[in-house]
Formats: C-alpha cells, sequence, structure tokens
C-alpha cells in the first residue's frame, strides 16, 4: 500500500515544462564534467563485523560501493552516492557505515541493513577536510573524526592570527545520540597541537584512540636572509659556496636550520638560537581517553609521542601486545642541492626521504626505514635493478594478524604490499628482500583489510580505482575488480607519475609525491640549488625587472614547497618562475609562452635524474601525461570564507585597500597580486587568483614570480620572527611552542600575514599611500590578512557542501537546502539530490526556476518544494550536495555518461555506472 502511495506522488511530483525550455547556467556548462581534487585515501576499505560484506570508497565517483564477500571472491550489491571525494570508511554495526566525505566536510552515515538497498540516512556537517574516523569509547558507540582546525561547519574560533594554537581537531559523537539537528553537537571537539590529523587508530580494548599529525614536521625552520650576514660563509653568512662551478656569484639567502634537542643549528653546526623565536615541541602522535566524559587527551608526557616522522600517513595497532605502527616517511630537507654534488660536495640526489614504520610503546618511539638495504653513497643505476625491487616506497594503511605476529603494509609507490615480521621490525632486524613482497597488478594501493577468515587481503589501487584481492597463503593476487570511474583517461594514465617511485628512482624509494603530497606540498623547505649548473635566462615577462640581474642562477636557498594545484592558467612554475615556456618560444617574441602551462611543467624533467636519483629524464610522450595530469590538479574551496561567499565587514575593509590605494610606492596590493576569478577566459580552468604570470624585482636577492595567494590559510601555524631589517620592528620576543617551522614568502621566513605587511608597505614620503602610521594601519593590516585568508579560489566555499533531507529535518535543513539553491543559481556550483525509492536509486539536477530535472526522460522535472515534501513527508531521505560547476547532470542523473539517464538505464535494467550497457 505505502509503495502504491509512493509511487501516486512520485507521479504527482512530475512538471510538464519540456527539456528545451531549460538550460543550465553558462559557468556551469563552461566547466568541465570532472573536477580533480586528488584527495588522498585514508581507509577506503572496510568490512562490516561479521565478515560479509567489504565496503570501499570510490573517491572519483563520489560513492560507497558495497560488495558481499564470498567463497570465490567480492560480489558487487550497491553503490551509494555520498558527498564529493570520500576518503575513509568504517562499519559501525553490520547495519551501518560512516564515510568520510574530504571535500564535502560532512560525514555519511548509510543503512545497510539489507545491502541491496543500502542508503544515507543522515548527513553529519564537520570541521573542514575531514580524513579518518574510528569507533571506540564504551561500547565502541562513539566515532572519532580527524579535521583541520578550522571550516565554515566548525563552532571553533579557528584563531589564525593566535600564537601557540593547536591546527588539529578531532570530532567525536555519541552515535547513538545524535539528535535532529542539521549540525548535530559533538561530545567534544579535541584540538590538538599539531598541524592539520589524518590518521586515527584504537587500542585493542578500545579505551583509548591515536591521533596523527600529518604534516608534522622535523623541528626546521629558516631563518632570514636579512638576519644571515651578506659575504657568505667566511662573514658568518649562508654556508658556502657561494658561487657555483664557474665561479659565479650567487643570490644571498636564508638558512635552513634544525634543533637538535639544545640548539637551532645550521649544516656547518653553527647555533643560529638568537634568531629564532619560537619553539617546535614536534607533536607527532596523541593518545586520547576515549572513555572519559568527554573524550581527552591524556595529561603530561603519556598524551602525545615525538619524532614519530616527518610526514604521517597511517596508524595500526598490533592487537596482542598494544604498540602502535605508524608509517611515514622522514624527510632530510636540512642537507642541500640536487644535481652530482661535484662541485659543493653535497646533494640530495636521490636521498630525500625515508620511508618507514615507527614502532610506538609504552615511552618508546622505534623509527624502522623500511629501505635500509639502499646504499646511498651511489646512484642513479638504470632500471630495472636489484636495488629498486627491493624498495617499498610511501607507506600507506597497515593490517596486523590476530596473533600480533604479522603486518601488512600498502606500499602507495611501490605497487606492492610488504609483509614483515613484527619481532623483527620492532628489533629491526628484519632484511629487506623481494621475496617479503607481494606483487599488484595495479599501482597505488593504499587501503589495506585483512580477511584471516578467508585467508585475504583487500586493497585499494588507486591508479586504476579497483580492489586486488591477494592470498595469504600463497602471497598472490588472485582477483583485481575495478570500481566505475568517471575520470578522463589522461588523468588515469598520468596519475602514476606523480607517484610510482619504482619508475621515478633508482633507488625505488623516492616519486614526486615524497614532497608534493598528494599533488599539495609538505610545508617544509628545501635548498635545491645546483653548484654544477648554469645561469638559465629568464624572458619575462616582468612587473618590475632586476636592472642588474634578471636571469636563473643556480643557487637560490630555501624555498618552500609548493602545491601542483592550480597551476593551469597561472603562467611559469616554481618560485622563481623558472619552470616556464617562454624560454621555447621564439626570440621575437620572448613571453609568448608564458601561459604555456604544459611547456612549463616540462621543465620539471630534470628533476627525475637530478633530484629523484632516476638514470635519466622520462620520455616525452610520459612528460606529456604527466603534465596534462598534473594541470587538472584543482584547489579546494577557502574553508574561510562564508558559505554565500559574502565577505564580513573586516574582510571586505581589508579587500577594499587591496584593490584600493598603492601599498608598496608603485602598485596597490592587486596590482601585483591580480584577482580576477573569470580572467582569461580561453583557459580551460580560467582565473588569476594573486597572479597573473609576471616576475618581478623588489629589493630582493633574485627575481621572483609573483604568487598566487589561495593557500594562505593553510600555512598558518608559526609565530615568531627576530627583529630585521626592512621590517618595521615590534612583537619581536620570543613566542613559545608552535605547530609549524614555515610561514610565508618564498622561503617561509616571515611568520605572519601581517608581518609581512609591515615589510616596507607602511606610510612615508616614498609611499604617501601606503599603511597608516598608528592604530589605523594596525587595524587596517588585520583586515587586509583577514581577506587574504579568505581569498577567493577556484571553486566556491560552496562546493561540497551537503545536507540531507528526511522526516525529523527541523527548518534548519529547510534552509540550507534554499542556501545550495541559490549559490547554485549563482552559477557557484551545481546542486544534486540522490536517495532511494521504490527500491531504486533515484537522482535529480537542479536547473534553475526552482526546478530540478529528473533522471527519466519520461518524467523530465519536479519542483523544489515538491521534493521538499518527497523526502520529508514521506519519509524518502535526500541528500543535497553542491558538486562542482560542470559535473551536476553526471553525478546527478547520468553517472556513465553515456546520454541514457540513470532512471531510464535501472528500469530497462541495463547498467548506469556502464557506457557500453544502455537501454
Amino acid at each position: 500500500m505505502y509503495g502504491l502511495r509512493l509511487r501516486r506522488y512520485l507521479t504527482a511530483l512530475v512538471a510538464a515544462t519540456p527539456l528545451s525550455a531549460l538550460t543550465l547556467a553558462a559557468p556551469a556548462d563552461a566547466a568541465p564534467n570532472y573536477t580533480l581534487f586528488e584527495s588522498g585515501h585514508v581507509r577506503p576499505l572496510a568490512m562490516s563485523p561479521d565478515g560479509k560484506h567489504l565496503f570501499a570508497v570510490n573517491t572519483p565517483d563520489g560513492r560507497l560501493e558495497v560488495f558481499r564477500i564470498t567463497s570465490s571472491g567480492i560480489e558487487h550489491r550497491a553503490s551509494v552516492p555520498v558527498g564529493v571525494d570520500p576518503v575513509a570508511v568504517a562499519a559501525r554495526t553490520n547495519a551501518e557505515v560512516w564515510v568520510v566525505n574530504h571535500i564535502s566536510d560532512s560525514v555519511s552515515i548509510i543503512d545497510v541493513s539489507n545491502p541491496t538497498r543500502a542508503r544515507v540516512v543522515r548527513t553529519l556537517l564537520v570541521g573542514d577536510e575531514p580524513r579518518d574516523i574510528v569507533f571506540a569509547g564504551p561500547g565502541r558507540r562513539r566515532a572519532f573524526i580527524t579535521t583541520a582546525h578550522r571550516g565554515q561547519n566548525s563552532p571553533i574560533d579557528p584563531q589564525f592570527t593566535t600564537p601557540g594554537v593547536g591546527r588539529a581537531d578531532v570530532w567525536v559523537y555519541d552515535a547513538m545520540a545524535l539528535g535532529p539537528a542539521l549540525k548535530a553537537p559533538p561530545l567534544t571537539i579535541v584540538t590538538l597541537f599539531s598541524d592539520t590529523p589524518r590518521a586515527l587508530a584504537v587500542s585493542p580494548d578500545g579505551t583509548k584512540v591515536y591521533a596523527a599529525a600529518f604534516h608534522s614536521g622535523n623541528q626546521t625552520t629558516v631563518v632570514s636572509d636579512l638576519l644571515v650576514p651578506d659575504g657568505g660563509e667566511a662573514m658568518g653568512g649562508v654556508p658556502g659556496p657561494n658561487t657555483n662551478f664557474q665561479g659565479l656569484p650567487q643570490p644571498e639567502s636564508s638558512i635552513i636550520v634544525k634543533y637538535d634537542g639544545a640548539n637551532w643549528l645550521d649544516i656547518l653546526g653553527r647555533s643560529w638560537d638568537d634568531q629564532v623565536k619560537f619553539s617546535l615541541p614536534d607533536k607527532d602522535v596523541f593518545v586520547i581517553n576515549a572513555m572519559a566524559n568527554p573524550p581527552t587527551q591524556l595529561a603530561g608526557s603519556a598524551g602525545y609521542y615525538t619524532g614519530v616522522g616527518t610526514i604521517l600517513y597511517n596508524m595500526a595497532v598490533n592487537p596482542v601486545s598494544g604498540k602502535v605502527y605508524v608509517s611515514n616517511t622522514d624527510a632530510l630537507n636540512d642537507t642541500r642541492f640536487e644535481g652530482p654534488g661535484i662541485y659543493a660536495g653535497e646533494t640530495l640526489r636521490g636521498h630525500l626521504h625515508e620511508s618507514r614504520i615507527t614502532v610506538l610503546g609504552t615511552g618508546s618511539v622505534l623509527p624502522r626505514h623500511l629501505n635500509k638495504h639502499i646504499d646511498y653513497d651511489t646512484c642513479c643505476a638504470p632500471l630495472p635493478n636489484s636495488e629498486n625491487a627491493k624498495s617499498l616506497a610511501l607507506p600507506q594503511e597497515m593490517a596486523v594478524s590476530s596473533n600480533g605476529a604479522t603486518l601488512y603494509v600498502a606500499a602507495l609507490s611501490s605497487q606492492k604490499i610488504g609483509v614483515f615480521d613484527t619481532a623483527a621490525l620492532e628489533n629491526d632486524t628484519f632484511v629487506p628482500d623481494e621475496s617479503t613482497h607481494i606483487p599488484l597488478s595495479a599501482g597505488g594501493p593504499g587501503g589495506l583489510i585483512l580477511d584471516e577468515a578467508r585467508q585475504r587481503l583487500y586493497t585499494l589501487t588507486r591508479f586504476d580505482n579497483a580492489i586486488s584481492i591477494i592470498n595469504t597463503a600463497t602471497r598472490t593476487e588472485t582477483a583485481h575488480v575495478p570500481l566505475f570511474n568517471p575520470e578522463p583517461a589522461h588523468i588515469v594514465q598520468g596519475r602514476r607519475f606523480l607517484y610510482d617511485a619504482a619508475f621515478s628512482s633508482s633507488h625505488g624509494d623516492s616519486s614526486c609525491a615524497s614532497c608534493h603530497v598528494f599533488g599539495d606540498f609538505d610545508s617544509l623547505a628545501w635548498d635545491l640549488g645546483n653548484p654544477d649548473a648554469e645561469t638559465i635566462t629568464n624572458p619575462g615577462p616582468f612587473l618590475l625587472e632586476d636592472p642588474d640581474d634578471p636571469n636563473y642562477r643556480p643557487l637560490k636557498g630555501p624555498m618552500t614547497t609548493q602545491s601542483l594545484r592550480g597551476m593551469a592558467n597561472h603562467g611559469p612554475m616554481h618560485w622563481r618562475g623558472d619552470r616556464t615556456g617562454g624560454n621555447d618560444a621564439p626570440s621575437v617574441q620572448p613571453d609568448s609562452g608564458i601561459f604555456d602551462e604544459k611547456a612549463a611543467f616540462h621543465q620539471f624533467n630534470p628533476a627525475f635524474p637530478e633530484l629523484l636519483g632516476r638514470d635519466s629524464e622520462i620520455s616525452h610522450g610520459d612528460m606529456d601525461v604527466f603534465a596534462e595530469f598534473a594541470l587538472e590538479i584543482t584547489y579546494p574551496p577557502n574553508p574561510v570564507r562564508a558559505l554565500d561567499n559574502a565577505l564580513t565587514p573586516d574582510q571586505q575593509a581589508g579587500r577594499d585597500f587591496y584593490f584600493g590605494p598603492l601599498s608598496d610606492v608603485s602598485h596597490s596590493c592587486e596590482g601585483c597580486h591580480h584577482l580576477d576569478p573569470n580572467g582569461n577566459p580561453g583557459a580551460s580552468r580560467p582565473g588569476f587568483f594573486g597572479t597573473e604570470g609576471l616576475s618581478t624585482f623588489e629589493g630582493t636577492p633574485q627575481t621572483m614570480k609573483v604568487a598566487h595567494l589561495r593557500n594562505m590559510y593553510q600555512k598558518v601555524g608559526m609565530f615568531g620572527m627576530a627583529e630585521a631589517p626592512g621590517i618595521e620592528p615590534g612583537d619581536n620576543g620570543f613566542t613559545g611552542d608552535q605547530v609549524r617551522g614555515f610561514g610565508f614568502l618564498h622561503d617561509g621566513m616571515i611568520d605572519t600575514i601581517f608581518r609581512f605587511m609591515h615589510f616596507g608597505f607602511g606610510e612615508s614620503p616614498e609611499n604617501p599611500e601606503g599603511f597608516p602610521i598608528g592604530p589605523s594601519g594596525t587595524l587596517l593590516r588585520r583586515q587586509v590578512e583577514s581577506f587574504l585568508l579568505a581569498f577567493d579560489s577556484n571553486m566556491a566555499p560552496i562546493v561540497g557542501q551537503q545536507a540531507t533531507l528526511s522526516a525529523t529535518s527541523g527548518a534548519d535543513v529547510h534552509a540550507r537546502i534554499t542556501l545550495l539553491r541559490k549559490r547554485a543559481e549563482a552559477g557557484e556550483c551545481n546542486l544534486i539530490v540522490k536517495g532511494r525509492a521504490l527500491q531504486k536509486e533515484i537522482g535529480f539536477v537542479y536547473r534553475g526556476g526552482g526546478l530540478f530535472e529528473t533522471d527519466r526522460a519520461q518524467a523530465p522535472f519536479v519542483h523544489d518544494l515538491a521534493l521538499r515534501l518527497l523526502g520529508q513527508v514521506l519519509s524518502v531521505p535526500l541528500t543535497y550536495t553542491c558538486v562542482p560547476p560542470g559535473s551536476g547532470y553526471r553525478l546527478g542523473v547520468d553517472r556513465d555518461g553515456d546520454g541514457f539517464r540513470d532512471g531510464d538505464e535501472l528500469a530497462a535494467g541495463s547498467d548506469p555506472a556502464n557506457p557500453a550497457s544502455t537501454p
């Protein structure tokens, strides 16, 4: 009876408007139908407690895939739309699964009591970019979720301008008492003194939760070139050499220093304690009492571990001993230079990082180098070679056998699973050997689930978006099951070149992703000049050209790792713009290649032999494919700006000054850092976000490209700088513990945006329109800082945001849906709706005018109000999601893009996830 009423009601919802009468807004139609964020998997697989079902996040498709585990393998049962870029999944019970949506800032709660009819019943809104989830505490009913200490859904003031604030949050919910509100209040939000967190793990008895920082750092920082004496090493300045092999003078620069437990030392062992005005306690892994009311970090030194690693990926707990294993990499950024190291006698070539598993016990931290067989005194042997074959790179998720004796680790960059005897790992007596690895048919393994009852491992291979099944007795892959993948072919083909260490380096332990973590940065600075190289011509064009030497000299000093995000339409690459297509252009038009970003990206090819330690550059064709992939990686929405894209009064005042008077004698802020989200409309992803590719020289030791400004909020966490020439003095005392060692500018030497705006931008006879002197100038600097933290990005703030409408929803859910609809009407996103009715998936995409297009050609439209009644009155949970512009039709009504709507395909018995299967 209910089904009949529902069917009649659905029929009544159909609007008579013909399809030809409506079109999406132009910005949405012009955008690509797939947006690549390259979010990293954290916990992409889960198994139901009864061992009957396997759950896998389908990150590119925004879904959870449900499989029945059988004696012969796995059988697909359901595909559930969740949020944008799901990266983690955990099964709370046999009937309930939680999925973490990284870009959507949400958690989807899914009813899987009938796996073939699995559906989202609730969406939790959490802090920015959540990554992992576990269940622990009393009855394991508490959900712990890692997020950044920011975000529009967070009730916490992020205190971006306050020293000594942790940037890591763990949200804790009582899964059995969420309440009806849209923003279900968590039991607590535990703030940890580290940078953004990633992985979680639970003690065997469920009483403790371990939370790991992601970019945890390694107690390195930079001393500004303003504080380093000129004249090189002999004058107490930069350690030599200060010329290249030809004897040509090189730029003065800052210095990377590392804390040794007592002093800040450079590579020569000289102390720079007086120039470092903060401390880095390097707290890496935290221990939370899951039983406390509310849960809280354990007090004192019992509440954290230090010295675990630089980039922490995942954790696993030995079920017998309770020891914690942390997969990580350790960066060697206190060593200098790329290239052969002939002239300087020093190089990082082939030895940038070490892939490790660190063992945490009671009061002990034991790092274990997984590739201790490598002879780093030699380099660049031709591929393939036996040393390479023994290596494991970028270790990710791990699984430990129930007897605690065996550990399996997914090596993201090695196309294999490593197998370790835990005692040998803990004692560091293991011997790296290819015979202890399980080779896979596809690369990028990240998630790992151990199914001991069937002698199996399941791993999700990110390169091709598939699940490999491994027989643990024979240590062989027995099946490879693909998930539907909407990514364009060039993205699938190009991803390998970012991660594949066996291909990228002779040692088999390093890849571009070692520093460009999941296509982003590593929050460190590196000194990667090459003393054995020559000067390269800088073709410009220039905003202001250095009259003495605008060219790219081979030594450049420390520079922070830049993101691979958002390079399309932004001209030359690297801080100096020294990766440029301009050098490939005819000499009569020296700047004609400035926006040939593919040609610019090709200039990174020498990094394979000179930095990663490969025997040669990769082929031109491979570099082409790599470039096409990399140029697709997109910045996520800014988590500081309001969801309606409005600015606060302070942000607006800051923006007015940014576009207003001169701030540095010759230009306004915008005059250099050009902001135009619609600029260069001929580009595949138009818009200028702080730069339009020009280079400039303004009193710095060398010419720099004008930098973009989309990721300022990611760099908050370093506070404290000694008084330096050229910067107005003030607040130069010791600031205590901080979470980050690098801040702003190319070398990370400026701790805050506020201090940067004391860098020659004050009111003076030469600059009468600069920041006023006194309190009004201080306020204005704060307002500009506020605007820069909320700076425009490629995606509007609303992209990814969600709400689930159900029978228990209140006015807050309806208000949220109205907000999503308005932002879609403004062209900032496409709004889709997904749910299940009459035992079928249903989908809609918003077309404007209050109408949603349906996934059935015979019933083309329903009205917004009628759709809300379907969700609330007839208790059909509907999840509304603002997806990236251009992707709404695919995600809402035509999953495989074959021109046949999903509902029509389901009704005809064809597969909406297979373009070859049509009605």
